[in-house]
Formats: structure tokens, C-alpha cells, sequence
């Protein structure tokens, strides 16, 4: 069954993501993923595979460290990464994303990227002889799994919070999530990334916030220098420019920098944290004392079942209008 670009779009885009993946990977990713939707048995495990595939074509061109090769790794890998896109798209849009696929595509990733740093600076060693590009192959490696680490544990932390402050909201009808909610949290360097125009818009609002909604308006998080960005500019840009150091230093200066903005940030949230929990335990606390003293409401005679004993008990399949608002 043939799909089109729009309905990948709009089924498999992510709300926000990095602006090297919005402006130069998916609109590639979208055609090929539109080309490869109709034949089921193209898995995103297959597709992860074939991305590994490229990833180790690319690792051999560095490994050669000639001109002409570092050329033909950089589109290489650039390929890498888009098919490495599509197969969370092919999972979104025909639903056959698994769990093990989800840690196939995370470990592929990360050993993918391991030994193309190793052949793209070991390889300029070989070439050159200068020690300098093994301390810049340990440093580039170095701050590409710090990236990953970080995020996950960063994630890890505020998914903590989040849920134990949940854990204590008293029942409510569940809101539809919005977009740029939904987008990584440790990405977003805005506290609040849903925050749209409309009072804070026009000409009284902040630089911060209308550049904020300019970004989100066109998918682009806020986070600009991600270790999405780190690695293209590392494994692509460095080797069609053939300026591999100051690339690297300069790359490796900005991701530094928006982390330990994102560390600042976690650092002020987990410092508010045991203010909002206190206050939100105090707030369930008292919905539970207005719940018991509101107490139960037992069924009437016309709300009887007919396997009930008698008029004033509520048969075993029933519950009132006002019991199931406090299951809710």
C-alpha cells in the first residue's frame, strides 16, 4: 500500500528534533522511506543493519586517510545517518518497532561511531605521523559517549521527578499531550517548550522566547548543538573540508558548552524539586481528606441490578457516577 509524504510526515516526524536532521536528513528520509513502506519484510532491524553497513564503508574510507577517501566516508556516513533515520520511521509507520529493536539501534549507533572516530583520526596517524590526532581521536570518542550518557541519565532524573509529582495529582480528565511537549526534555532549553505566541508574543516578549517559538514553529528544538550536530560536523564537515582539527576543537567547544547548560538547568530544576513535591503532597493529602469525608454514594433503588439482594445495595458489575470520578 503506497503512502504519501504527507502522511509520513505527519505519522513519523518527530515534534522537534535536531535542525541538521530536519533540514538535511528527512526530507531525503521521507522519499526513501516512502519507496521501501510497501515491502513489509524492510524491518527497522534491517534497515539499522544496512546503516551499519554504510557506517563500516565510511570507517574503511577514513581508515585511508587520502583526500578522495575522507570525501567518499563523509557522504558515507551522512548516508548512514539517514537510513539510520528511516528505520524509526518505517517502526512508527507500520508499526513494527520492538524493544529489542530499540536497543539494536542504540548500541549499533554507539559502537558504529566508536570506530569511525578510531579510523577517520587513526588514519590521518598513519598518514601524518603526528601524535596530535590520537589525543584528538580520545577526546572526539571521549565527548561523544559523555553526550549519550549524560542525556540518558539526564532523562533518567527528570522522568523521576516528573513521575512522582504525578504520582500525587489528584484524578483529572487526561489532556491531549501537545506537540512540543513530546519532545526530548534534555534537548529543550526552555523550561516550558510549549509555550506559545499570545501573551508572550509580539513585541514585549523576550528574544529568548520568540526565537524559542520560531524554532519550534519549524520542528527545530531549541537545543541547537546536540551530539547529533557534534558527529556530523565531526564526520562530515571536517573531512569534505579537510580542516579536521580546528573542526573538531571548535565542535567539541560547543557541545561542552550546551551541556553544561543543560547540566546548569537540571541542577535548578532538582533544587525546585523538593519545594514542588511538598507542595503536591500537600495538595493530595487534602483531596484525599475532601474525598473521605465526601464519603461513598450508595446506589438507589432504580440503580439496582437484578442479581442484587436487596433496593439499598448495588449490584456486583455496578458502580455510581460519583465512584467512578474517584476511580478515575
Amino acid at each position: 500500500m503506497k503512502v504519501t509524504l504527507q502522511e509520513i510526515r505527519e505519522r513519523t516526524y518527530k515534534p522537534v528534533d535536531a535542525w541538521w536532521t530536519v533540514l538535511l536528513v528527512d526530507p531525503l528520509a521521507a522519499r526513501l522511506v516512502r519507496l521501501v513502506a510497501p515491502y513489509r519484510w524492510i524491518t527497522p532491524n534491517v534497515l539499522t543493519l544496512v546503516a551499519t553497513i554504510f557506517g563500516t564503508g565510511a570507517a574503511v574510507c577514513f581508515a585511508f586517510g587520502d583526500r578522495a577517501y575522507l570525501i567518499a566516508g563523509a557522504i558515507l556516513f551522512h548516508l548512514s545517518f539517514v537510513v539510520d533515520c528511516m528505520d524509526g520511521k518505517i517502526a512508527r509507520l507500520n508499526g513494527t518497532g520492538t524493544i529489542f529493536g530499540q536497543w539494536l539501534d542504540f548500541v549499533l549507533d554507539r559502537v558504529r561511531v566508536f570506530f569511525i572516530g578510531l579510523a577517520l583520526f587513526g588514519g590521518q596517524y598513519v598518514q601524518t605521523g603526528e601524535v596530535a590526532y590520537l589525543w584528538l581521536m580520545a577526546v572526539a570518542v571521549f565527548l561523544d559517549l559523555f553526550r549519550y550518557l549524560n542525556s540518558s541519565q539526564m532523562t533518567k532524573v527528570r522522568r523521576g521527578m516528573r513521575d512522582q509529582l504525578l504520582a500525587l495529582r489528584p484524578p483529572a480528565p487526561v489532556q491531549p499531550e501537545s506537540a512540543a511537549d513530546s519532545g526530548e526534555p534534555s534537548d529543550e532549553m526552555d523550561d516550558q517548550p510549549g509555550a506559545q505566541s499570545g501573551t508572550q508574543s509580539g513585541a514585549n516578549a523576550s528574544l529568548k522566547r520568540r526565537v524559542g517559538t520560531f524554532l519550534r514553529e519549524r520542528r527545530i528544538r531549541t537545543h541547537l548543538f546536540s551530539g547529533i550536530e557534534y558527529e556530523m560536523f565531526v564526520f562530515i564537515v571536517g573531512p569534505l573540508t579537510g580542516l579536521l582539527f580546528p573542526v573538531t576543537i571548535v565542535s567539541g567547544a560547543a557541545l561542552l558548552l550546551f551541556e553544561a547548560f543543560l547540566i546548569y538547568k537540571l541542577y535548578q530544576a532538582t533544587r525546585a524539586f523538593p519545594a514542588k513535591l511538598a507542595t503536591a503532597e500537600k495538595e493530595f493529602a487534602a483531596y484525599q481528606a475532601e474525598a473521605a469525608q465526601a464519603g461513598p454514594v450508595q446506589a438507589g433503588p432504580d440503580q439496582a441490578g437484578p442479581d442484587q439482594a436487596g433496593p439499598d445495595q448495588a449490584g456486583p458489575d455496578q458502580a455510581s457516577a460519583a465512584d467512578l470520578s474517584h476511580a478515575v
